[in-house]
Order: C-alpha cells, then structure tokens, then sequence
C-alpha cells in the first residue's frame, strides 16, 4: 500500500468515525470464509457496516477525528473490525446473537454517543441500552399513564353512578 492510499484509508476512516456515533471494535479472528460470510449478511440486514481495518491506520483516524476516544485505541492489537451503527444496542445485539453458533466474535470496544466501553465483558451491558426509539416509547406510555387512570376511574365512576341511580329510581 502506497503512502498515497494509506492517507486515502485514515480520511476516508477518519470520515466514518465523525459520522456516526455508535462505533464497536471487534475480534473476527479465526472464523472460516462460511461464517465470515453470514456475519456480513446478517451485519447487513441489521443496516449495520462491517470492514476490517489496519490498527495503525484506525488509530491514526482516531487521532484525526475531532472525538475523544479516550482508552479506545489501546485495544488495537490483533485482528480489528469495525462495526458502525446507528442506534447504540444494534451491533451489541448483533454479536450476542452470533455468538450462540460461534465463540466470535469477540468485543473489543465500543464507543456510544460519547461513552466508551472496553472488553468483552461490556457486552450485556451494551445490549440493555435502549434506543432512541425505544426511550420515546417508554416516555410516551409513561405520559399516557395518568390520563388512562383518570379515564378509567371516570368511566367506572359513571357506571357505579349510573347503576345507583337506576336501583334508586326501580325502588
């Protein structure tokens, strides 16, 4: 690789990291060409971005992006992935959800709207962190649990007056 392509791979990274908030490290190493495959079949379905990347030419992104990734590019060593996403439990839930048929991928790091996640053992916490959508959602049903109680209790209330007034009125 000439010292020309090598700064086309870290603008062009550098690109990446600044566009998306959610960014995972992972290790694919020693998975056959077959389950490499179905990886990026199922990384595309999720709407997820899956390369493999150079460490030093991933760290030199980093240090050009305008992001702090703190502890991140101490983890690039070995075999490096990046997996790039747009809601922050997509990928987590991806790489659990792979794992059940192979002991890979492993998770090297995550770098979520600022926070920074390091190891494999970070992995259940990351797939318990709600999406955007997800936290509207739950905003919503909790906006919408008073007015149903209020509701409620009117329309029970106006039964029970209701069924008062006809036994009075039958008496």
């Amino acid at each position: 690789m000439t010292r020309q392509e090598k700064h086309n791979v870290i603008q062009d990274l550098t690109a990446q990291l600044s566009d998306n908030s959610t960014i995972y490290l992972a290790d694919i190493s020693g998975l056959n060409a077959t389950t490499t495959s179905d990886l990026r079949r199922a990384c595309f379905k999720a709407n997820l971005k899956l390369a493999v990347v150079k460490n030093t030419l991933l760290a030199k992104a980093m240090e050009a992006s305008d992001k702090d990734f703190g502890e991140l590019p101490d983890v690039l060593k070995g075999n490096t992935s990046i997996i790039l996403s747009e809601t922050g439990n997509a990928p987590a839930k991806l790489i659990k959800a792979f794992r059940k048929k192979s002991d890979r991928p492993l998770l090297k790091g995550a770098y979520i709207m600022e926070s920074i996640y390091i190891g494999d053992n970070q992995l259940d916490a990351l797939v318990d962190i709600k999406s955007k959508e997800e936290l509207i959602g739950d905003i919503v049903a909790l906006l919408q649990s008073p007015a149903k109680n209020v509701i409620s209790g009117l329309k029970s209330g106006g039964g029970k007056l209701a069924g008062i007034l006809k036994t009075l009125s039958e008496k």
